[in-house]
């Protein structure tokens, strides 16, 4: 027989550990399924499991470390009564009260575990190159997160690679802090809106490089340069610099909610305004699983509140 929880977290980012957080203060005595280890953003933490030094936390004035500031969530979860169960979610029906959810082989017909109401956290992740050794150098010279690291490369020369507004806007940006920001991309135009095509053509410290991929990560523990490929010609060359950062796109780790819950274009679940409220009643959604504007941790952690206090309320309405 499925086990029943009256709140069920599914996702460990800083939305869903802050979710926990606030439920377990509340007395719903959460369980949170967090995910499994891997090199990917959609493991236990989140994409913060992925970075080194996090500056702009609040509350941090010296930094602290992405693992060690997740672990922290999580420890403060635990201690006012949150549970956590190291798997991942392999299945979901949120078209019968309670909700059902399963665990392993989805194909079974009961699952592992039914719930009041549960809490969307899965995130987002950054889609990649899956380069040799990228995973290794994410933090260490490779980032997808201008806001979190252009800092780190003041006066560097450094590089983005995509063609879009995300990398139009993220060159932009480094511009402040780097002595030069070459945009790489695989085509001879640019898909980004004309505005910010302008934006950037008028910036003297970024450069452009056409028609070329990056194809490998020079350096083993700290990335020292990249090797670029002509799509024209195929001929390969290397440049050295200390920072790249990979403005592809995001995409939600949504594909379990799929018919479940209603879902933007963009494949982000739709919440209502000012709200982690979704389509369905009793299942809410916080952090980046919903969030393709800010994907902050410090956003994440506010949207979780902003969950577990809707659940909260959901829960009391369903018993007045």
């Amino acid at each position: 027989m499925a086990e029943h929880r009256e709140v069920l977290i599914i996702g460990s980012g800083p939305a869903g550990l802050t979710a926990a957080i606030y439920a377990a203060r509340a007395n719903l005595t959460p369980l949170v399924i967090e995910g499994e280890p891997s090199s990917t953003s959609d493991q236990p933490g989140g994409q913060l499991m992925l970075t080194t030094e996090v500056e702009n936390y609040p509350g941090f004035p010296e930094g602290i470390m992405g693992p060690e500031l997740m672990q922290n969530f999580r420890s403060q979860a635990e201690r006012f009564g949150a549970t956590f169960l190291t798997q991942k979610v392999s299945r979901v029906d949120f078209s019968t009260s309670p909700f059902r959810i399963w665990i392993g082989d989805s194909n079974t017909e009961e699952p592992s575990y039914s719930a009041d109401a549960v809490i969307v956290s899965t995130g987002a992740r950054s889609v990649m190159l899956e380069l040799p050794n990228e995973y290794e150098l994410v933090g260490h010279g490779l980032s997808t997160c201008a806001t979190c690291d252009g800092f780190f490369f003041r006066d560097q020369e450094i590089a983005v690679v995509g063609g879009g507004d995300s990398a139009m806007e993220e060159a932009t940006f480094l511009s402040r802090f780097a002595s030069k920001v070459t945009i790489i991309h695989r085509r001879d135009e640019l898909r980004a809106s004309k505005i910010m095509q302008e934006r950037a053509f008028s910036n003297p410290k970024i450069d452009f490089l056409w028609n070329h991929e990056v194809v490998g990560y020079l350096g083993d523990s700290k990335l020292e340069g990249i090797t670029v490929r002509d799509v024209n010609s195929g001929n390969e060359s290397n440049i050295n610099l200390s920072g790249l950062f990979i403005a592809i796109g995001h995409k939600p780790n949504t594909d379990i909610f799929i018919n479940q819950l209603d879902l933007l274009d963009n494949g982000y679940i739709a919440t209502q305004p000012d709200s982690s409220l979704t389509n369905i009643p009793g299942i809410f959604a916080c952090g980046d699983v919903q969030d393709f504007t800010y994907r902050q941790a410090i956003t994440a952690a506010g949207s979780g509140c902003m969950a577990a206090i809707d659940a909260e309320r959901w829960l009391e309405e369903q018993t007045d």
